[in-house]
């Protein structure tokens, strides 16, 4: 792994590697994730290598600004507009009618995609230099302990590493289906914010 720093060349480096279709380490608000192209059925094989999954399971998206949902939903409604409006950027992972231009193995063969734009300015934007959305899957094996600074991930075949150095500890996204009202994984934005943006 060729670490680079979390400056703009640094995040230009790591881009440049997801367009190549490589396995890349990053920091995102809550931990460190790894970032391929989504829409490369080859990229999504190697980060399934690397993570140690032998079924498909649906990974979250990131991306760099709302104009980048462009190509991977098919429709956004205006409850889901409102979440984004009240929580974007930040830590809140909403799901989304999937664009049919999406691999399966993206979305481990649901017709919903997750989508978050971060907090995080790094995530962002490595997001924004690779010019569309990017994987957000922890850095590290499957069921190993998540990675709270670079040094921690201990990855074969993770070709650059950006170095945002340690993270403090954060309560992970929460993942929500605003058109059918449904925490998917309760995390740091909580059910009461979540009921306050809902029409009475």
């Amino acid at each position: 792994m060729i670490v680079v720093s979390a400056s703009p060349e640094g995040i230009q480096r790591a881009a440049d590697a997801i367009r190549q279709g490589e396995v890349v380490a990053y920091p995102t608000e809550t931990v460190y994730g790894l970032g391929v192209d989504p829409f490369s059925e080859d990229a999504l094989a190697r980060l399934a290598a690397v993570k140690g999954r032998e079924s498909p399971k649906a990974v979250l998206l990131v991306i760099g600004d709302a104009a980048q949902l462009d190509g991977l939903v098919t429709s956004v409604s205006p409850l889901a507009r409102a979440y984004m409006d009240a929580f974007w950027p930040g830590p809140l992972s909403l799901l989304f009618p999937r664009s049919p231009a999406l691999p399966e193995a993206l979305t481990g063969g649901s017709d919903k995609v997750c989508v978050r734009c971060p907090s995080s300015t790094v995530a962002r934007g490595l997001c924004l230099a690779v010019g569309g959305p990017v994987t957000s899957t922890s850095a590290n094996r499957t069921g190993g302990e998540p990675a709270s600074h670079l040094a921690q991930v201990n990855l074969d075949n993770v070709a650059v590493g950006v170095d945002g150095g340690a993270l403090p500890a954060r309560q992970p996204s929460t993942v929500y289906d605003p058109d059918e009202n449904v925490i998917h994984r309760p995390g740091a934005i909580g059910a009461e914010q979540l009921e306050a943006i809902r029409p009475s």
